[in-house]
């Protein structure tokens, strides 16, 4: 086979960012979600404008919402992370 990129051994083995919540990805998607009262979605931590909005944004304005989400480290993306380590 080709030796190919760490993506593509990772995706032969059936783990890639929205099942796994790597940090590869471009967006902090996990495929879970959800809102529990809050405008917060439970599975990233972003927030509905956030997502929503996700492809207009920077790469300055990504970074930012990726350093506020890893800071608080309370959505689901980060507590399956923790898990694998």
């Amino acid at each position: 086979m080709n030796s190919g990129s760490n993506k593509t051994r990772s995706n032969q083995d059936g783990s890639h960012s929205l099942s796994t919540g790597d940090d590869e990805s471009d967006s902090p998607c996990i495929g879970v979600c959800t809102t529990l009262y809050d405008e917060i979605c439970q599975g990233c931590g972003r927030t509905l404008s956030e997502v929503s909005n996700w492809v207009f944004f920077s790469d300055e304005e990504k970074a930012s919402v990726w350093k506020r989400i890893r800071a608080e480290g309370t959505a689901t993306r980060f507590q399956r992370q923790a898990k694998e380590k």
